[in-house]
């Protein structure tokens, strides 16, 4: 499943439930100027790293995601995105693949902590050295003299900023004539008291230094602010103590968000236990990391309705067969987090309220790569399953469809549909129908 196909299938979905199409790419509805402008390149959602032009030529160059939780010394990391080949120029290619494969930092650079800890730092191969480029100097270093769009905003990110691989309002990069480059930035998110987005036109000089121009603020954070996935060993929590549906409904929200971290980190084990390739690795770990964001923002919506999340209680159990694995990923990804992408699509699209619209904008596109991964997963456990274990996974997908129109059938409060973007029961049925006929079938 690839994430144009899913994306269009999600196009049509939303045509067929008779709503708005969805808006892959939105507009700030403001007035800044993006002639010349151009999108970064990305890669699976994060920024890439090729097109760079750097002072001396490597063999391979990554972009690694670091992730860490605060007051324990569990530490994961996870490549992004990648360009040449490793160790092509190596004497010792085996040594210097393993070396890689090992390279691991404690530092980096665009540094944030909310319940999980993230960073990140570039790693290079040049013969026979494997290095790790953790700190904006050395990054520099490697660069050399900014003279493509794509360093300029490696090195904008590098500095802190936030680039957007789909709002060209939020991440963009211009080449000037005098050999400088503007580039377009975000920091911050807008949910909670003194929260804030604030967009920034910088500019970055051939020698590196990065200058901010212009700022604006586009969101602020409102002073109160069930998509993830759930992890198996999840036990039940006790209901929210909350007379507003909204608040109900985001507390239970971001108890699931919560859930899913654990959910995404014990993937990534399982998935390495039976040989997985570490790109579904590192996307199960980039999932995690995103699912901190998600429970954060729910969290805060959750406070502002009057509502308080349960904290998950998840039952440590030992890691699963590869059969047990597809089987959950089956019902868990394949369906429900799909199907939960798409609402919050539509969440994005139709909710009144300005500050879960923003939310569910940002929640839509992470949650859409989550159940990319879902599919990826299904299709390479698929390859390694027998043919009862095969049928076994058919049918499970077919039982929680059903369930999950029985879900939606449900009544909903007229909040969540209105402030809140939900799908009414009639317009979630015709989601799964389309759903249905189309992914499930």
């Amino acid at each position: 499943m690839t994430p144009m196909s899913l994306r269009r299938l999600f196009s049509r979905a939303l045509r067929a439930s008779l709503v708005t199409p969805l808006v892959l790419a939105g507009c700030d509805g403001d007035d800044l100027d993006l002639t010349g402008y151009s999108s970064p390149m990305c890669e699976e959602g994060s920024l890439a790293v090729s097109g760079l032009s750097l002072a001396t030529p490597v063999d391979v160059v990554q972009l690694r995601g670091i992730g860490s939780n605060p007051g324990s010394d569990e530490h994961r990391e996870a490549v992004l995105s990648s360009s040449g080949t490793p160790c092509a120029t190596a004497s010792n290619v085996p040594a210097c693949t393993s070396a890689l494969a090992n390279l691991t930092s404690e530092t980096g650079f665009n540094t944030s902590c909310l319940d999980l800890c993230s960073a990140f730092y570039v790693a290079t191969t040049r013969g026979d050295e494997v290095k790790a480029h953790a700190s904006l100097e050395s990054l520099r270093a490697l660069l050399g003299t900014i003279d493509t769009t794509q360093e300029a905003a490696l090195l904008a990110f590098a500095e802190g900023y936030d680039l957007s691989c789909e709002k060209l309002a939020r991440g963009a990069v211009r080449a000037e004539p005098d050999g400088r480059f503007s580039v377009i930035g975000t920091t911050g998110f807008a949910c909670g008291k003194g929260t804030a987005v604030t967009r920034f036109v910088l500019e970055v000089s051939p020698d590196g230094s990065v200058r901010e121009v212009s700022s604006e603020v586009l969101e602020r954070g409102d002073p109160g602010c069930s998509i993830g996935r759930r992890p198996v060993g999840l036990r039940g929590a006790d209901p929210v103590a909350c007379s507003d549906a909204l608040g109900q409904h985001f507390a239970v929200v971001a108890h699931l968000e919560a859930a899913s971290i654990n959910a995404f980190l014990r993937l990534r084990e399982e998935l390495e236990l039976h040989g997985a390739d570490v790109a579904l690795r590192d996307a199960a770990l980039k999932s995690a990391m995103e699912e901190v964001l998600h429970t954060d923002v729910s969290t805060r919506l959750a406070h502002r309705f009057g509502g308080t999340p349960r904290r998950p209680e998840v039952e440590a159990l030992p890691l699963r067969s590869l059969f047990e694995v597809a089987l959950d990923n089956a019902v868990e990804g394949c369906v429900r987090e799909t199907f939960g992408a798409l609402v919050a699509h539509h969440q994005a699209l139709h909710a009144r309220d300005a500050e879960v619209r923003g939310a569910m904008a940002r929640i839509a596109a992470d949650e859409t790569r989550h159940a990319e991964l879902s599919w990826a997963i299904d299709g390479w456990a698929w390859e390694r399953l027998s043919a009862s274990e095969r049928e076994a996974l058919l049918a499970a997908r077919r039982e929680a469809v059903e369930k999950l129109r029985a879900e939606v059938a449900a009544p909903l409060d007229e909040a969540l549909v209105t402030e809140a973007g939900m799908p009414a029961p009639e317009v979630a049925a015709a989601l799964v129908d389309t759903l249905a006929a189309q992914l499930w079938a």
